[in-house]
């Protein structure tokens, strides 16, 4: 499994609570921010590279989320957020994180005047900043969807990549929206500690589509519904128990709480490691293909009921990631043209998140990227689920080029997106109205 089949712990993330922090000085927050994360992450990922030797299972990324920084830091007079990313990404480099999350703000109801000055940082201290994230949390089930917050986003997107078209407009991609955001998240780039969550936790996301994928290829290609189900459901179990170990040992040796196990199947962009070699291996000739959002159902469902009894505490997002970039299978399956915009937006409504790191034309208008996110808000508001957009308009090429982020982050075709207009509409701006079912009190 480990060696063949790229079993893998995806991610250790430590939740830190930033709540102490606050102070009407900018440099004094920074401070206090930065002592906090030195202090309780110094060992950190020594620790973590210590059970990866002794246990032979690879922990591909070591990560921090913080409480989101536009609550942490409104309260400074005059504050300049920009200083602070940098504070934050000097702390992540201090401890030799990979990623450091919560540059974040939940604005899904509405804007403070804090929440108006941290957005307009976002662009500036994602291209100032290597290993720092962000996100933003635009609706919920219970408030509706924040339009005004949609449009503004969809600038911020735009004035990353601008800002960062050197690198194929990677700031983009470090930067997540969400609706119905979680606050125990692991994955990055939308991991943050809510408000709700303890002084610091580890959190795990565990991983394993290659895991699943060689399983079902042995599988009769005769074997009904049910038998790929039930071994989708034991090979869960086994990848969360694998989790379930790394993560309490980590945790009592760092002696800070054990948190949440994140049940996602996360691919990588190495062959053999793919998501989408998952639909194949059902029957499917490629991702994409029709058949493709029952079967991405249907894994959802059988991961979660397997890797469930594998672990006291689940949460996270929970399910199959099907970000483009980061999937081999994916990657060719878009340039092939089987695998479309619309239809990820339809596969999104069962699947652990949502429209990820997809590539796009890089004069695509403000307007259309708010359109596809308000779809995607949509699908989460109405459904009661958690989903997100991470889309890169990749600024100085087109469809057909192809952008290269390395890493985990992968390489993208660029995508086409809808020629006409979402302009009239999304300016109308104000609050979509939540659905009838958020009246359940």
């Amino acid at each position: 499994m480990i060696k063949i089949n790229h079993l893998d712990i995806r991610t250790t993330t430590l939740s830190l609570s930033l709540r102490d922090c606050a102070s009407s000085d900018t440099k004094k927050t920074a401070a206090k921010i930065y002592d906090k994360i030195t202090k309780t992450a110094k060992s950190f990922v020594q620790l973590a590279n210590d059970i990866e030797n002794e246990y032979s299972i690879p922990i591909v990324n070591k990560r921090i989320a913080l409480t989101p920084i536009s609550l942490a830091a409104e309260s400074c007079t005059n504050p300049d957020y920009v200083y602070i990313a940098k504070t934050i990404d000097k702390a992540a480099e201090e401890v030799g994180v990979d990623f450091i999350g919560g540059y974040s703000a939940l604005v899904d109801k509405g804007f403070t005047k804090g929440d108006l000055a941290f957005f307009e940082s976002i662009p500036e201290a994602l291209a100032q900043t290597n290993k720092l994230c962000s996100s933003v949390n635009l609706g919920t089930s219970k408030a509706g969807v924040n339009m005004d917050a949609v449009l503004k986003t969809a600038s911020i997107i735009k004035k990353t990549a601008l800002l960062t078209k050197d690198k194929d407009s990677i700031g983009a991609a470090k930067f997540v929206c969400f609706c119905n955001a979680v606050t125990d998240n692991p994955f990055m780039a939308g991991a943050f500690c809510g408000i709700n969550e303890a002084e610091c936790a580890l959190n795990i996301g565990v991983s394993g589509p290659g895991v699943v994928s060689s399983a079902i290829q042995k599988l009769d290609k005769k074997a009904d519904f049910g038998e790929v189900s039930n071994l989708i459901k034991k090979m869960a179990f086994k990848i969360t128990t694998t989790g379930e170990l790394i993560g309490r040992k980590l945790a009592k040796r760092m002696n800070i709480p054990f948190g949440i196990i994140d049940l996602s199947l996360a691919p990588t962009p190495l062959q053999g490691d793919s998501v989408a070699e998952i639909f194949k291996a059902m029957g499917l000739e490629q991702a994409g293909a029709h058949g493709t959002t029952m079967a991405l159902a249907m894994l959802n469902d059988a991961v979660k009921k397997g890797g469930i009894m594998a672990s006291s505490y689940v949460g996270g997002l929970s399910g199959a990631f099907i970000p483009v970039s980061e999937d081999a299978g994916m990657i060719e399956a878009a340039k092939l043209g089987s695998l479309t915009i619309d239809k990820l937006e339809a596969m999104t409504s069962v699947c652990s998140v949502g429209l990820d790191m997809i590539a796009i034309p890089g004069d695509t208008a403000d307007s259309t990227i708010a359109g596809i996110i308000a779809d995607e808000m949509a699908i989460g508001m109405i459904n009661k689920k958690t989903t997100a957009v991470r889309i890169i308009p990749v600024i100085g090429k087109n469809v057909g080029e192809n952008a290269e982020f390395g890493g985990l982050l992968g390489s993208a075709p660029i995508m086409k997106v809808n020629p006409y207009s979402s302009e009239t509409f999304v300016n109308r701006g104000g609050r979509i109205p939540a659905p009838l079912h958020s009246l359940n009190n």
